[in-house]
């Protein structure tokens, strides 16, 4: 039995008619909103990811400000660029695109993030309020491949929490802006999830973790790396991998770190690439981004804290600091809601 395409493409068109209706609240409502990006270097996955968003932008009406650069800029100049967009009023979410270049330290370039506009949670505030489960953003990756995984299960009348309690989902790759979030959020659905790595592969074996997973969530950025011996019959397979494969027309496609046609035959639902996790992803950083601008806006808006008058602290740095500029972004409620 082939497995059935969990169709990313139809997932995120219904998403975009939610965002159509918030970006026109927004703008009623008067908050400035704009997305940048910054891409150094010219990474195909990433390079591809940026031009999707333009797109998508364009097509939604929301202000796109792309900045690429060369990839051996030094370190201090992105970080100098960082600090301008975090300063520029129109711009309501940043988004530095990975992978970076080798001389670049990605936690130094991630902490000069504004927390309030760092719509993927990589500075290290966001992304301990993502562990803690309150979160401010939710990763885009991360949160499109549980919003596919629990759409489906709808459209299949499976009960979320009773499948999740009764899974283990065995994450391969721990990156910071999909692995690691796809594993906080695995937990929050109370599922047991493992995390394997290419050390997996280099040991003890892929396969060894893989074939008991439930669900398997694939983003090693290994094309083809999930074969059919690594998947056990019935899993759900999630492919989050970008990459580059020249075909014997010598024409370059995308293909994902799953072989989908050995693949396909094992398992009881796979996404695709192209086709798959991406759209969704699309859609989602635009949400983020329109959360940025609402949350901004509150920021401006809010009375000066009370200040401790021996330390000069704020008394309310705490409640600010854990994300309370976007009530309901809650890890429960937004996950039951959007992944």
């Amino acid at each position: 039995m082939t497995a059935q395409v969990i169709d990313g493409r139809a997932c995120a068109r219904a998403l975009k008619a939610d965002l159509l209706a918030d970006l026109s609240r927004l703008r009623e409502d008067g908050p400035a909103i704009g997305l940048a990006t910054i891409l150094v270097g010219d990474t195909y996955g990433s390079a591809a990811y940026e031009r999707r968003l333009r797109r998508l932008a364009e097509e939604v009406g929301v202000p796109y400000r792309p900045h690429r650069l060369a990839s051996d800029t030094p370190q201090d100049e992105l970080v100098a660029l960082v600090g301008r967009l975090n300063d520029d009023p129109a711009i309501s979410g940043v988004l530095v695109l990975r992978p970076l270049p080798p001389h670049i330290d990605e936690a130094t370039v991630f902490r000069a993030i504004d927390p309030l506009k760092d719509i993927e949670s990589v500075h290290p505030e966001n992304a301990g309020l993502l562990a803690l489960g309150v979160p401010r953003f939710v990763p885009s990756t991360a949160a499109s491949v549980f919003h596919l995984l629990d759409t489906w299960l709808d459209s299949v009348g499976e009960n979320r929490a009773d499948f999740y309690h009764r899974s283990l989902i065995v994450v391969v790759g721990r990156s910071n802006n999909v692995g690691k979030p796809a594993i906080s959020l695995g937990y929050e659905r109370q599922a047991t999830v493992q995390s394997v790595d290419e050390w997996a592969d280099r040991t003890t074996g892929l396969g060894r973790h893989t074939r008991w997973a439930d669900v398997l969530i694939v983003a090693a950025g290994k094309a083809g790396l999930i074969k059919a011996e690594h998947v056990s019959d019935q899993a759900i397979v999630i492919d989050v991998g970008i990459n580059p494969w020249t075909g014997p027309d010598g024409r370059v496609h995308m293909v994902g770190d799953v072989d989908h046609a050995s693949v396909a035959p094992r398992a009881r639902a796979i996404t695709p690439v192209p086709g798959g996790v991406g759209p969704v992803t699309d859609v989602w950083l635009m949400r983020n981004t329109v959360l940025a601008a609402r949350g901004l806006a509150s920021a401006l808006t809010r009375t000066p804290p009370a200040r401790n008058a021996v330390t000069g602290t704020s008394l309310t740095d705490a409640s600010h600091r854990t994300g309370s500029s976007h009530p309901g972004q809650s890890l429960p409620g937004s996950l039951q809601e959007a992944s």
